[in-house]
């Protein structure tokens, strides 16, 4: 179980004799919201800048390749900080696993301004 509650409501269950499974189906859902990128350059590259990398931004950054696959959406972090504290994956290394250019400011590549 995920949480005490959970527990205590199945243990009511089995006392009551009710019979249930848990969490035995997932249900997809799709969220319609807005996004809106931080710079648009002249050749079609979208720049989004980011100190903290949330998770929230993470999942929405998926959402947002997988439904615009042709948006050439690169990112420039403040730092490439691991994305939480207990991993030791990088930001950039979220971005490499996932096909997102990225770089560490102030070090951009001089290819993305052409």
């Amino acid at each position: 179980m995920r949480s005490g509650l959970e527990e205590r409501v199945s243990k009511y269950f089995d006392k009551h004799n009710v019979t249930y499974l848990y969490e035995a189906s997932k249900f997809p859902y799709v969220i319609e919201s807005q996004y809106t990128p931080d710079f648009f350059l002249r050749n079609n590259v979208v720049i989004e800048c980011k100190g903290f990398f949330k998770p929230s931004d993470r999942r929405k950054t998926l959402a947002i390749k997988a439904q615009h696959p042709d948006l050439d959406l690169r990112f420039i972090f403040q730092r490439n900080n691991t994305i939480s504290k207990n991993s030791s994956t990088t930001y950039g290394d979220w971005c490499t696993k996932h096909g997102i250019p990225y770089c560490i400011y102030p070090e951009i590549p001089e290819d993305w301004l052409q």
